[in-house]
Order: structure tokens, then sequence, then C-alpha cells
């Protein structure tokens, strides 16, 4: 794998920042569920999801159980429930830089809950930015070596992008599990992952001018699969390689970038583009506007 000079490593990032939107995601956290509980940080607010109105305020620090009633969601506030005429409740801090909890796990952004069919759906909306500070600790242990984690976070940013509206049949972008992207929230923001995501801001993988959904897997065995190995058809800029990561045994789809292979590579003193110049082949690397 070939150095890349300084010179090189700018030229091959444009900015498109102008030609495209702030980004916000939706994750679904929890669906087909009887009851949750929601907090906040500091202050907060329930809010009606479709008018706006503010329903309740919250204390910081206190769980509110929230469930079906009949068509509308209920929130329990002591040992009584409150019928809050609404089947579509937001809640948020007052104070953007405090958190929402649910799920056991404190959150940036907002909970979202719907009652469909006397069921819950839970979700979080936030911005990518915020988003990734919970993926990449999610998806790596956060003492590998810090250019795996940049690594990541420019894979990570560009499979969101690439994937957004993938599951809005059910309400949400994507989930918090393997299944698209692991993201344990902000309770699982480490101060080096988050510097990552933080140096990488806006950075996506490019293949045509398109942002790229930039597989990648746990570990590969040996040798990274191409993508018509494992799915319909071969994506360009999916080759098979060697996978840096010997003697781990296989764990994932095996297409795209191995993250033990990235964690190897960086250890050999190879930083994040080099390393998704690897595991990624004819790509270009991009700048959009993703922070609200």
């Amino acid at each position: 794998m070939k150095r890349l000079s300084i010179f090189l490593l700018f030229a091959i990032i444009t900015a498109i920042s102008g030609l495209c939107p702030s980004y916000a995601i939706k994750i679904g956290l929890q669906e087909n569920i009887k009851s949750t509980y929601v907090g906040t940080s500091k202050i907060g607010q329930i809010t009606d999801g479709k008018t706006g109105k503010l329903l309740f305020n919250t204390k910081a620090l206190t769980p509110y159980t929230i469930r079906p009633y009949n068509n509308v969601l209920a929130v329990k506030v002591g040992r009584q429930y409150y019928n809050l005429n609404t089947n579509y409740i937001v809640v948020k801090p007052k104070d953007d830089k405090s958190f929402t909890a649910t799920k056991r796990r404190w959150y940036r952004g907002e909970i979202i809950i719907f009652n469909i069919n006397k069921r819950l759906l839970v979700i979080n909306k936030l911005s990518l930015e915020d988003y990734l500070l919970g993926v990449v600790p999610s998806e790596m242990p956060s003492k590998w070596n810090v250019e795996a984690h940049k690594a990541q976070a420019i894979a990570a940013r560009s499979y969101a992008i690439a994937n957004l509206g993938k599951r809005r049949f059910k309400g949400y972008d994507l989930k918090d599990t393997p299944q698209d992207q692991a993201y344990g929230g902000a309770s699982a923001e480490t101060v080096q992952t988050s510097n990552a995501v933080l140096g990488t801001r806006g950075i996506v993988i490019t293949h045509n001018n398109k942002i790229i959904p930039a597989y990648y897997h746990a570990s590969s065995g040996g040798k990274t699969l191409p993508s018509g190995a494992v799915w319909a058809h071969n994506l360009p800029y999916i080759k098979s390689v060697p996978g840096y990561d010997e003697g781990i045994k296989k764990n994932g789809h095996g297409v795209g970038m191995s993250q033990h292979g990235a964690n190897n590579l960086a250890n050999k003193g190879y930083n994040s583009y080099q390393i998704l110049n690897y595991f990624y082949k004819n790509i270009k690397f991009a700048v959009v506007k993703t922070q609200l």
C-alpha cells in the first residue's frame, strides 16, 4: 500500500458542502413495546409532536414512564398517569448542551415517541455528527489507534448519509444495532473517539461523485470479500483484499473495511485516508455540511 504525500492527500479531498444540506438523522431505539421511560439531564419539556404545544415540564434527573393509553399516550407523574391527548410526543432538554434519557442510556438531541396500534415506537432525532459520537465507540474499542477511529468515523458517516431513509417505512432512518450501525448514544462516548469524529467532521467517501455506503465488518478472517459474494451484485469500489486481520476469527459479512485490519494498519503507521484507500477502491474524499 503506497504512502500518500500531503499534496496528494489534500488533492483528493473535494469540498462539496455547498451542494449538500445539513443532515439530521432519526435512529430507531425501541419498537413494539408496551412502555418506556424518559428523562432529561436538566430541566426539559414534553411537547405535542404534531402541534409543538408544551404538554409537560420535566425535572432534571427524574424518570417518567410513558405508555399507550388507547390511541394516545400517557405519562406517569408520581403514582398517577396523565393523558397527554396525542399519539406523538417529543422529549428534549431546554438546554441544547444537555441530554435526554431512555433505554438506560443518555442521548443527545430529542427523543420522539409514537403510539402505533397501542405499542410504542421510540426514536432519537439528532444531528449526524452527534450521532457519530455514539457510533464510533460502539463499533470500535476506545483504546484502539486513533487513525483507526478516524477511518471508522469517515466510513460510518458515509454509510449513514448513503442510507438516510433506509427504514423510513418504519418512521426512522437506521436502527441502533449492527444491522445498520451500533449506536450507544452519549453514554458510549469517549474522549479519543469523539476527537476522531470531530477531527474528520463532514468528511465522506465518494465514488463517481456519490457518497458510498461504506460497508465494514469486525474481521474478515484473513481476506475480505467482494460484495457480490454476499449480496446480489458487485460494487465497483469494493474488491477482495488481504484483511490484515490474520489469526482473528471472521466476524461479520466480510465486505469492505475490516475493523481489526484497520487497527492493525494504523499500528503499522498508516493514517485513516491510507487505510480507507486500501479497503475501498477508486474513491475520493469529500466534505459535506453535516452539522445543523
